[in-house]
């Protein structure tokens, strides 16, 4: 049925409000990754090791999105997902040991994969009904709630805070604030004649190819967020609460970019957008990675912030126009692109415990380059076609 104009405003809006509380809860993580280090006794290649396990956790539960959409109905089941997600920011400070931290990173990562695939499928709704580009401004709003997470983590770091007490009240509050967002959003439905969606289908080729170039700005995102603070720590021996800031300086710098992404990409096109951000990615990671002092660093991170953040935005769009069955083109993006961020801090330590964390973010560099080179396949990007199976909306 049809939805009127003010409703899918108000549906905007929530949905963005999800995003913010979803990157909230990476940012509160990412920032006290350091004392979960220390807690656990564990060295950088041990913690790599540890940082695996969501992308294994999101890449067998992510599939499984569609079906309990399906099942349920999307706003149902976002808000369950959500919640989930929400309150397993509590579970890694926890645990005692490596292999503990291994378990409940596993977890961590399934309900992160889940509930992101909920709400992107919800905003590609409504950008969809409103036919108007509004992803980048949505994925925007997830770099705000990171920003805002990070931010609360580095003052907890600043102070001194134990951990397990900052995240049990930071996923408290957000999952709070996650299910009053939840009531805003599309009530959407399956047709009750609707087959159900597999829980895995392969990505068409078209997806791969687009898929590699959001491989590269999320590797980025996933090192920096994971690794700044530990970089600045180890590398420029820097104390906890300035380490923690390197992850506020990028979460800052990809806010502002994604926020005015759409209008950046109306204005100049796809190619040369990822072009240009491309390069600056570039420079930021030769800035950390030849950084002097600790400014230079800082600055670096920004730079890379800047430069990655509407890729993953105009990859999503351009599957969606990339074939004849949108919604698979989305998916399998999505399991590429978001895969890429859970492995890279573990691509990192491993790296890292072999080598340096220094050359662990020249391959970082490396990977940055990639998106001035490969940025030519995003050239269709725009608003994500309609899915063949768009859901009856209530």
């Amino acid at each position: 049925m049809e939805i009127g104009t003010q409703r899918l405003k108000r549906a905007r809006y929530a949905v963005a409000a999800v995003f913010c509380v979803h990157g909230a809860v990476t940012g509160s993580f990412a920032t006290r990754i350091p004392w979960i280090q220390d807690h656990t006794s564990i060295s950088a290649g041990q913690l790599g090791l540890a940082l695996a396990f969501p992308a294994i956790g999101a890449s067998l539960a992510m599939p499984l999105a569609g079906a309990i959409s399906h099942r349920f109905g999307a706003r149902n089941a976002l808000r369950g997902l959500l919640a989930l997600w929400t309150l397993s920011l509590v579970l890694p400070a926890l645990a005692p040991n490596i292999w503990t931290l291994c378990a409940v990173l596993a977890v961590y990562g399934a309900c992160a994969g889940m509930s992101d695939v909920a709400m992107n499928a919800l905003g590609v709704e409504v950008e969809n009904r409103l036919d108007r580009s509004i992803m980048s401004g949505l994925h925007g709003m997830w770099s705000v709630g990171a920003l805002l997470g990070s931010a609360g983590g580095t003052l907890a770091a600043h102070l001194g805070s134990d951990a397990r007490l900052h995240h049990l009240l930071a996923a408290l509050v957000l999952t709070v604030v996650g299910l009053l967002a939840c009531q805003g959003v599309l009530n959407l439905q399956s047709a009750p004649d609707a087959q159900a969606p597999p829980r895995f289908t392969l990505p068409p080729k078209s997806a791969l190819v687009i898929g590699a170039v959001g491989f590269c700005a999320v590797f980025a995102e996933g090192a920096s967020l994971d690794w700044s603070a530990v970089y600045l720590r180890d590398v420029l021996d820097t104390e906890p609460g300035l380490a923690a800031a390197s992850t506020t300086a990028f979460a800052l710098t990809m806010a502002v970019a994604r926020l005015a992404g759409d209008r950046v990409v109306d204005r100049f096109g796809p190619v040369l957008t990822v072009r240009v951000g491309g390069v600056l990615a570039t420079v930021g990671g030769l800035l950390v990675t030849l950084a002097p002092g600790v400014p230079v660093a800082l600055a670096g991170f920004a730079l890379t912030g800047l430069g990655i953040a509407v890729v993953v935005p105009l990859a999503f769009a351009a599957a969606g126009r990339s074939g004849p069955n949108p919604s698979q083109a989305i998916a399998g993006v999505a399991t590429i692109t978001y895969t890429s961020g859970l492995l890279a801090p573990s691509a990192i330590g491993a790296v890292a415990d072999t080598t340096s964390l220094v050359v662990s973010f020249a391959l970082v560099t490396v990977l940055s380059f990639g998106l001035v080179v490969g940025a030519q396949v995003l050239r269709g990007a725009g608003r994500a076609a309609v899915p063949a199976e768009t859901p009856v909306g209530k």
